[in-house]
Formats: C-alpha cells, structure tokens, sequence
C-alpha cells in the first residue's frame, strides 16, 4: 500500500492560502479518483478540492476553519499501488527560518498588489506591513465573525490598527462575493477618523434618530438562517447600493432576426462543436462592441478619479442549483470571437453550477450581464456590481405585434420583441452616456446579420 499526499492546489493568481469550511471525507472513507474531499473558501471564491488517486483516506492534516498554505498537506490518501513513493513532487520553496516559518513568497506576477503599490500609502504601509505581529488586545478569536470571512491578512492589519469585529464587519468590501480586501482596509484606515466605534459606514446608521424596526414573529413564522453565501452577497448588495447613485434605463429592441438566424443555425452548430449556443454570448458580443464606442462605461471609481479598463472583462450572473448567485468572468472579451464567446460561456456555466469555479474566474470583471429572461420576466431594475458602474439585464424575449415601417407604409406584424435595462453609476455615467450606451446595444441586436455564418 502506498500512501499519497493531497496538497492544497494552487487556486489561481494572488491565491496563497485557503480556508478549510468542511470535510467532505472523513478518515476511513474510501475515496474515488475526482472526488472532492474537503470546501475550501478563499478571499475570492468557495470551492471543492478533488482527489486525484483512488484509495482509502486515513488521515486529515489540517482541521475546520483552519487557514492552510496553497501547497501544504492537507491528508493522506493510501492507494492500492505498490509500496513506493507515489507523492507528488514537492514545489520548490525558500528556505525559512525555523523559528519564525512565513509563506512562501509569490512571483511579481502572481502575489497581491501590497501597499507600496497604491498611490499615497507609503506612509500606511509602514504601519500594516504583515511582519512580526505586536502584540495586541484583540485575541483571534475576537475575529472569529459569524456573518464573514476574512483573511489571515486582513486580521493582521485590524489588529494593528485596532479595529474591532464588529467594526471591521461595518466596512464595504470590493472582492468577490463582498469580501473585505486588504486594499479596502487600507482605504478605510486612510480616511478612519474618530473612535474605533464609529459607525458611519453601517447602513442602518442614516442619522441619529434612525432605528431597525421591530420584527413580529408568530409561533408558526419558520426562521432561516442565511448560508455563508447568502450573507456575503446581501452585504455586497447594501454597499452598492450605498456607495452609487442607481440610475435605471429601459429601451425595447426587435430582435425577430437574430432569433430567427440562431432558430437556423443552432442544430448544426450543436453537431459541429458539441454544444449549444444561447442567447448569451450574443448578447455579450453586441455589448462588447457598444463598450468600444462608449469605452468610458468600461470603468471603476477610485475617490474622485475614473479609471478607464483597458481590458473588456465581461461578468455574467449566474444562479447556482442552491438558489444563490455567483458571477464568474469572461476575460478580455474583446479578443474573442462569436465561437470563442460561446466556449467559455459554456464552460464557466458548467463549473458554477458543478462548483468547480476558481478565484481567478470569478475576479476582474469590468461590466456584467444579468438575463431576467431565464426566469420569464420582461425586464428588471439590476444592482450594480461593485466596482463597476454599470450592469445590463436582458429581459425575456417575446412575441408581440408591432408596426413595420415598410416602403408600401406602416404596417403591424408578430415580432420578436425584449426590454433591455441598464442601471449605472450616476457619479460616473450621465443619462445621455448611459442612454446612447443601452441604445447602440440595441442597435448591434436589431441589425443582426441573418446570413452570418459561425
């Protein structure tokens, strides 16, 4: 009997530690090849991790909620093979002291921009470097937080700016899923004034005389509790909210020859390629063209300056078989064509729903798609996803009789016809920006070349 060694897998760029959340195996269990044997959550996404050997699990390495090193070894697997070394190599890594062990160090390309990176916190970088930690009031366990996750990182710099749980809970986070980044810390820190206390960045706290209303329950009202991602994407929610001013667009497009063009087009597609294509990758084609024209809907906010994406990084909602809702990420969009739009549509839709996502496919969005039509309504009102400034929603298509303008004159005929909505950022994006915007959508839909072979 040989006995394999599970590492903890790299999880993408600027991923070096996860959280342990659950064993799927316990010791005893046997577990097949692909199998997942433990859920992992990291500052980006949560995950399963796969067994890549047969064999019996005997023993667990590391325990719940426990923050393990991306390359440790988190069990041991005893296969059927022969009696040998059947480990996998073992990643090179510096040498560390044995008193003081850190982790590994990242290349330039793949570790977290740190604070010397930002502008203006050269200063603050002094105070929050994560070295030798000082000895500190707050306990670890004082950062055990029910409604978060926060990394060993982000607790680090709390505890030397000594900011409680239940202030670091108030803070608006732009990672994914809502979660506080080290950068949103340092900002925070930057601009914190007054008392650890303060509570200006709590959403309830609108003035002094604001209070939660009291909530009624009877004997027979069933309370459920929020899952991990159900809190983290309701935080993410109120602080959008809270941070743009929602402005709301609606123009309705005729789209009878597009749905007729992919009504002709998707058997042999199907056939061709061995999957199908939907509305979807349409839809995030003729938004990658409208983003070209009106590049500066393609931006994020950073106090009073407007950073403008060089890169075309579509983000589309995606609900999840548990009801929830993640958003992976189409990277660099505009260098794909209809075909390569379709493939990795198909393939991020597939690992959400297998929850099979990385941190890095659910990172660096720039502009999101939400389709409401999955679920039969005509159009919505869509919050945006934070940091970016804009979100479209496509709404369901429907027949209805419309007038044709024709050389002959007017006439009324059956259409393919759907609502698109886009809410923005007013900080960022004015009516007129905004409005062209959703209306060259449109357009590039309306205009769709029925004899467009892909």
């Amino acid at each position: 009997m040989a006995k394999y060694q599970l590492l903890l897998p790299k999880m993408g760029e600027s991923v070096a530690e996860a959280t342990i959340i659950k064993w799927l195996k316990k010791p005893g269990d046997y577990v097949n090849a692909d199998d997942a044997v433990m859920e992992i959550a990291t500052d980006k996404v949560d995950s399963e991790v796969p067994s890549p050997v047969s064999g019996k699990l005997v023993e667990q390495r590391c325990e719940e909620d426990e923050v393990v090193q991306v390359g440790s070894i988190i069990a041991i697997i005893e296969t059927d093979e022969p009696e040998q070394e059947s480990t996998p190599a073992p990643q090179p890594t510096p040498a560390q002291p044995a008193a003081a062990p850190q982790p590994t160090p990242q290349p330039v390309a793949d570790r977290t921009p740190e604070p010397q990176d930002i502008p203006g916190t050269e200063q603050l970088e002094k105070k929050t470097q994560p070295v030798a930690a000082p000895e500190s009031p707050q306990t670890s366990s004082e950062f055990r937080s029910e409604s978060r996750f926060y990394s060993p990182l982000v607790k680090h710099i709390a505890q030397q700016e000594n900011i409680g749980i239940k202030e670091l809970d108030s803070i608006p986070g732009t990672g994914a899923e809502g979660r506080l980044t080290k950068d949103d810390l340092l900002s925070y820190v930057r601009n914190r004034t007054g008392s650890p206390d303060q509570t200006q960045f709590q959403p309830e706290t609108q003035g002094s005389a604001s209070v939660k209303p009291t909530i009624s329950v009877s004997g027979e009202d069933e309370i459920i509790e929020m899952d991990r991602m159900r809190r983290l994407i309701a935080e993410h929610m109120v602080m959008s909210k809270h941070t743009s001013p929602h402005v709301t667009s609606f123009v309705e497009a005729d789209v009878t020859g597009l749905v007729l063009w992919r009504e002709k087009i998707k058997s042999s597609f199907e056939k061709r390629e061995g999957e199908k294509i939907t509305f979807t990758p349409i839809f995030i084609e003729a938004v990658v063209k409208a983003i070209k024209d009106f590049p500066m809907v393609n931006v994020s906010v950073n106090g009073t300056q407007i950073i403008k994406k060089a890169a075309i990084n579509i983000s589309m909602a995606t609900a999840l078989p548990n009801g929830n809702l993640i958003v992976p990420v189409i990277k660099r969009a505009e260098e794909l064509n209809l075909l390569g739009i379709t493939k990795a549509v198909n393939s991020l839709a597939s690992k959400a729903r297998t929850g099979k996502l990385q941190p890095d496919d659910v990172k660096d969005g720039t502009f999101t798609i939400t389709n409401v039509g999955t679920f039969g309504n005509v159009m919505g009102t869509p919050i945006i996803n934070q940091p970016q400034v804009a979100i479209l929603a496509v709404g369901a298509i429907k027949k209805k009789p419309a007038v044709i303008e024709t050389p002959q004159g007017d006439v009324i005929a059956i259409r393919h016809m759907m609502f698109l909505s886009l809410s923005y950022d007013h900080r960022v994006v004015d009516g007129a920006l905004g409005g062209s915007f959703l209306s060259r959508v449109a357009h590039y839909l309306e205009n769709w070349d029925t004899n467009r072979t892909v």
